[in-house]
């Protein structure tokens, strides 16, 4: 198993100097919940303002808007990010819609099962959709009683769903009327079984996938983490050389697999979902080129 973890300061100067571009998860790396991860601030610092780095911001987190993570950073003290830097799954999701499927921005809508940031980036995209926080799907659900139901609108092409935390049988109960039409598109913005929050371990958005697509038989197009549809996305609209590119992220089965399928290095940080034990167990198949317990340990090697 060639994998090795960073702990000495030559390691850490020796994995920096191989690499331009600098791929990151978010949750479990930057910060978990709404808390920043020590030494994070540092580290970033340090890759774009003293090594001019180029630093992306990869997250399958589709809740938040690009806009909304910006505000997010600042709102941590990272106030040296741009929004073109930030490449999440509910923007993945929107370019997928507008430039693959080429939905008729004038005639045809999208259904979300979802919140604020797939809406945004929809409506920044110029899409029209339905559904998603529209609190009338916060009903209790009844046939006879849904609007949605009752007034099911031919112009929907996809149904576009992912982590939703108003999720419940109303929301599934419309989107499965509209899966069971084999012309509209089933896409997802990510499928992670979980996510971090503090010391918890929470839903995450393959919940809501894995619903939909047991009850419609079906299988979304995903266009978060591991899928290439993002890794080619943020090749073409970066620019980046993938031989001096490496990806960065705590969970071995999306950031991990993600950058490996794309050619990338990668390194795994052990402050989010996944652990030591799973990096060396016998059922894991995918293995980081590198590790280390978290992403500000590389600032305090190299500073040490």
């Amino acid at each position: 198993m060639d994998i090795s973890k960073i702990t000495s300061k030559e390691q850490a100067v020796g994995f920096l100097n191989q690499f331009d571009n600098f791929l990151f998860d978010c949750d479990g790396v930057i910060w978990s919940g709404n808390t920043l991860l020590p030494k994070t601030i540092e580290i970033l610092t340090y890759l774009k303002m003293e090594l001019h780095k180029n630093l992306i911001f990869v997250s399958n987190n589709s809740t938040k808007s690009r806009e909304e993570y910006l505000k997010k950073f600042r709102k941590l003290g990272i106030n040296f990010i741009n929004k073109n830097e930030i490449f999440n799954s509910s923007f993945a999701s929107a370019i997928y819609i507008e430039k693959i499927l080429n939905v008729n921005k004038e005639t045809d809508k999208v259904f979300v099962i979802g919140m604020r940031g797939i809406e945004g980036e929809l409506r920044e995209a110029g899409i029209k959709y339905i559904g998603g926080e529209d609190i009338r799907l916060d009903d209790k659900f009844s046939v006879e009683e849904s609007e949605y139901f009752q007034n099911l609108d031919p112009s929907v092409k996809v149904v576009l769903a992912g982590l939703d935390l108003n999720i419940n049988y109303h929301r599934l109960a419309i989107g499965l009327q509209y899966l069971l039409r084999p012309e509209v598109f089933f896409v997802s913005t990510n499928i992670d079984s979980t996510f971090p929050n503090g010391k918890f371990k929470l839903p995450g958005a393959g919940t809501m996938i894995k619903a939909l697509e047991t009850c419609s038989n079906r299988k979304s197009i995903s266009c978060g983490k591991p899928n290439l549809n993002m890794m080619k996305s943020i090749i073409k609209e970066h620019n980046i050389d993938i031989s001096r590119s490496v990806m960065v992220g705590d969970r071995l089965n999306t950031d991990i697999k993600f950058g490996k399928l794309g050619g990338l290095s990668t390194l795994l940080v052990l402050s989010g979902i996944c652990s030591e034990e799973d990096v060396f167990s016998k059922d894991n198949d995918v293995v980081p080129n590198y590790y280390i317990n978290k992403l500000g340990d590389l600032y305090e090697l190299i500073h040490e």
